[in-house]
């Protein structure tokens, strides 16, 4: 199967957001529904991605092999542990940086936003460091403890995580 040049990039968001959800590419790739997303799948790349048991979007390694991206996520083969290396938009990389660590207390949405305006310098909407804690959680780097609201901290060390930022 040949892909088009706007196939071919989609494939790499896919290769580098993985594991992912229909919202993240539609927010990638500016369509107007998760449905939409669905359809671009199943049509266009239906031969290099796949759902894994959690319905987390993951490309194929043949996919993998067909763009010249690195993967969103990097594990030490030899363990079925976390991730050793991630390459997430700048806001995720952000959070990494001043989220609570394994040993912590897990945090608030809210207190990872002022922590980031204090740090950073950015103002970035609730939502969008919610979807970002999510993000990190679904590549098992960040976990959740659920008290009278969802609470968030590192689920690695941070020094045993390598962090890259992408477009």
């Amino acid at each position: 199967m040949t892909l088009s040049e706007e196939a071919t990039e989609r494939l790499a968001d896919v290769v580098e957001l993985q594991p992912t959800k229909n919202s993240e590419l539609q927010d990638r790739w500016g369509m107007e529904s998760g449905s939409e997303v669905h359809q671009y799948l199943e049509t266009e790349l239906g031969d290099y991605y796949f759902r894994d048991d959690n319905s987390l979007i993951r490309a194929t390694s043949e996919a993998a092999d067909l763009v010249d991206v690195e993967p969103g996520i990097e594990s030490d083969p030899e363990t079925d542990g976390p991730p050793s290396r991630i390459r997430v938009p700048e806001l995720q990389s952000q959070i990494v940086a001043v989220l609570a660590g394994p040993d912590e207390e897990s945090e608030s949405v809210v207190s990872v936003l002022h922590k980031l305006r204090d740090e950073f310098d950015v103002d970035p909407e609730a939502e969008a460091v919610r979807s970002g804690l999510q993000s990190l959680r679904r590549k098992d780097v960040v976990a959740v403890e659920y008290r009278t609201v969802p609470t968030f901290r590192l689920a690695v060390d941070r020094e045993d995580l390598e962090v890259a930022v992408s477009d």
